[in-house]
């Protein structure tokens, strides 16, 4: 058995047991296995392993990973910033991003999504620390964001995404996330179709699954540390 796959065991383990902790079903929760740095033939062998979300944070890096893992039913997710003059080949290649934090970049996603594909799946990013060097929309302004992108024609609001300030506090975690958890139910009384917490990785996993993460990035238990120099 490869290191992935006995990595995978373990990850999909713990996943389910704060799952039983938090009194939810696993599946309920989707494990996005965090690839940004790896080389497509990790991404095959965790696909061998019955992994079949993945997140990829440079765009170049992803499409070229795209084109290589074109033979396998992968679900790409696009989870790093997003610079406006590049939407395009996220439109085109993605079928979730999780990244949007304006509407310039959610209008142009929309109108460069091809007709031949369904909606793009999109997370509105908030700064839920409100940390002035982290993207994303503050929570005062998300309301008003989510009302804009939800008439846009090609796109699916379906949840809200968070990095919170990083911190090893299981208290602060847990407030961190479950002010993301009352955000969204706020949203969900005008948008049913909000059923998407993107939140939690590798060192705050429990305490995002423990307060309503439907979706936790996992990259560094899976597939190890990161080399230190990142592909652009």
């Amino acid at each position: 058995m490869s290191r992935i796959a006995e990595n995978l065991i373990q990850v999909r383990q713990k996943l389910a047991l704060n799952a039983q902790s938090a009194q939810r079903a696993a599946s309920e929760i989707t494990l996005l296995a965090v690839s940004k740095t790896r080389p497509s033939k990790d991404l095959r062998d965790a696909y061998l392993c019955g992994q079949r979300d993945f997140g990829e944070n440079y765009l170049q890096e992803g499409l070229d990973k795209i084109a290589d893992l074109n033979d396998l039913d992968i679900c790409w997710h696009f989870i790093g910033p997003i610079q406006s003059n590049k939407t395009k080949p996220i439109a085109e290649h993605f079928t979730w991003v999780h990244t949007v934090d304006r509407f310039k970049v959610a209008q142009r996603l929309s109108n460069q999504r091809p007709d031949s594909l369904p909606p793009l799946n999109v997370c509105i990013q908030v700064n839920i620390s409100e940390e002035e060097s982290k993207s994303g929309c503050l929570p005062d302004a998300l309301a008003s964001l989510a009302a804009e992108i939800n008439q846009l024609p090609n796109l699916c609001l379906r949840g809200l995404m968070a990095i919170p300030k990083a911190t090893h506090d299981a208290h602060e975690q847990h407030v961190a996330f479950a002010k993301m958890k009352a955000l969204q139910l706020e949203l969900q009384a005008t948008y049913p179709q909000l059923d998407t917490l993107s939140m939690g990785m590798s060192g705050d996993m429990d305490a995002a699954i423990a307060e309503g993460a439907t979706i936790v990035r996992i990259g560094t238990a899976i597939f190890g540390q990161r080399p230190t120099q990142p592909k652009q």
